[in-house]
């Protein structure tokens, strides 16, 4: 069971599908890096890496 589409059925596919990936992509998926803010960073952990720092130098 062959079946016979036309280019334009054809062409109209790809672009709704091209839409949907598009979609997709502008809801967050993004890959730029997240920003954390400071608030967002448990205060033992800011510590410990203020603490690495200095040692480190």
């Amino acid at each position: 069971m062959e079946n016979v589409y036309s280019i334009e059925e054809i062409l109209s596919a790809v672009e709704d599908l091209q839409k949907i990936k598009n979609k997709k992509n502008d809801k967050g998926f993004k890959n730029s890096p997240t920003k954390i803010r400071e608030a967002e960073i448990p205060k033992n952990t800011l510590k410990l890496i203020e603490e690495a720092e200095k040692s480190k130098n």
